[in-house]
């Protein structure tokens, strides 16, 4: 059995959706600096577009977790690099690819909370909740949907398709 890939989500979907969180992330952060935590590695295509369109001044910082084997969960997340900044005292926005499961953004939050943030956030490109496990909401989303398993843009599949310009679904074929 193979895998093919539909196209889900152009890359001027993507660009609209990025300008968009720009425009609402910079309005509610105005006259503060934020600290913003990409969550590596799928999230670093994504960030690097999302901090080119925010006015506000920005220190980024890079994290890295790990709940995933294939398409499928572990069930279990764990920090793989940790951050570099102090936290404390800071506005943070946690920039994520996309809100699936939930389970390491769950963990992610929770640790940074214990960390002592001025203000914590989360911004994603893709809250997908049709696998959603743990309740978490991000509070920026680009694009919301129930889609199956994304790829491109960032995102993969066992370290492939992350630089494909849009969002496809994968599909048995």
């Amino acid at each position: 059995m193979g895998i093919t890939l539909h196209e889900t989500f152009s890359r001027e979907w993507i660009e609209q959706a990025v300008r968009r969180l720009g425009e609402e992330i910079s309005a509610d952060y105005a006259g503060k600096e934020l600290l913003v935590v990409v969550v590596l590695k799928g999230a670093f295509i994504f960030a690097a577009d999302l901090v080119r369109n925010l006015t506000v001044p920005v220190m980024v910082d890079f994290v890295e977790i790990t709940s995933y084997a294939g398409m499928n969960s572990t069930g279990r997340a764990t920090i793989t690099k940790d951050l570099t900044l102090p936290v404390r005292g800071r506005h943070v926005l946690v920039v994520e690819d996309i809100v699936d499961g939930g389970l390491s953004l769950s963990f992610l939050l929770e640790t940074l909370r214990l960390r002592n943030p001025e203000s914590m956030r989360v911004c994603t490109l893709i809250d997908n909740q049709r696998r959603r496990s743990v309740s978490v909401d991000p509070d920026y989303a680009g694009i919301r949907c129930t889609c199956g398993y994304l790829v491109g843009y960032g995102l993969d599949m066992d370290q492939r398709y992350r630089e494909l310009p849009a969002l496809y679904e994968l599909k048995p074929s």
